[in-house]
């Protein structure tokens, strides 16, 4: 049965990528260790593994990445929240899955495991593939209930907010911040040493515009704690005025004799 592989250096991706054939499909999950999701995929991804044998050459190849620890390769893949499932085959991104939903990620591996075994069977029976028939689970779009739509929205925005105890939804990444409220923002975390996760509202229009309803608070950067909005810089700045250790049972400085440089 096929294991999951930590992968902890950037050498070491490189390696791995490399030593793969082309017909692998690549599966990465990426991950954080604050993220209680990221354990629930953990599990699922293991279990689902564990059902691919190994071959050779392999037809499947599962690593997981801490996507904080090698920030380049989530940026690489446009990483924005965790757990955030990855599948590649031959140096391309063929489809991705965010959240923590165990049914999408399980359809979304069988199907491209059962395409590259239509494939690897059309090469050895014909010796040459047959696209059509590798292509013949392709899905048709169907009209979306906009009410549906909505529903299952507010249901991932819900389980977004609530994906780190603190959450930053902000235009940019931490390291390369797309406004000045949302640098500021990451500066004042920084500053109190709050462990958080954050979310890119740049890379997914449709939780752009539905928090702005969802929160009922039409503006980013916005801050969550325990699932709760406490809302945009201004707000904060003021909890912090009137409390300077609002963000210290979230600060992952212990040492109350430390002085700040």
């Amino acid at each position: 049965m096929s294991t999951i592989k930590e992968i902890t250096t950037e050498d070491e991706w490189r390696v791995h990528v490399a030593s793969l054939p082309s017909s692998t499909l690549l599966i990465i999950s990426f991950h954080a260790p604050w993220a209680a999701p990221c354990a629930q995929m953990a599990t699922v991804l293991k279990t689902l593994a564990s059902e691919y044998p190994v071959t050779d050459p392999p037809a499947t190849s599962w690593v997981s990445i801490n996507a904080e620890d090698l920030s380049d390769i989530s940026e690489t893949y446009d990483v924005t929240a965790v757990p955030y499932l990855v599948l590649q085959r031959n140096g391309q991104v063929i489809e991705t899955v965010s959240g923590s939903n165990a049914v999408k990620v399980r359809n979304a591996i069988e199907t491209h495991a059962k395409k590259a075994d239509a494939a690897a069977t059309a090469l050895s029976t014909n010796g040459t593939a047959a696209p059509e028939k590798v292509a013949a689970h392709a899905e048709v779009d169907t009209p979306a209930d906009p009410a549906k739509a909505k529903e299952e929205l507010f249901k991932r925005l819900e389980e977004l907010v609530k994906a780190a105890p603190v959450m930053l939804f902000m235009k940019g990444t931490p390291s390369s911040p797309q406004c000045g409220f949302s640098r500021q923002m990451v500066g004042i975390l920084r500053e109190r040493s709050v462990k958080y996760g954050f979310f890119n509202i740049l890379a997914d229009d449709e939780v752009r515009q539905g928090l702005k309803e969802f929160a009922d608070w039409p503006t980013y950067p916005q801050l969550w704690m325990e699932g709760e909005l406490v809302g945009g810089l201004d707000i904060v700045k003021e909890e912090l005025e009137g409390n300077p250790d609002f963000f210290k049972p979230h600060s992952v400085t212990k040492d109350e004799g430390a002085v700040a440089s």
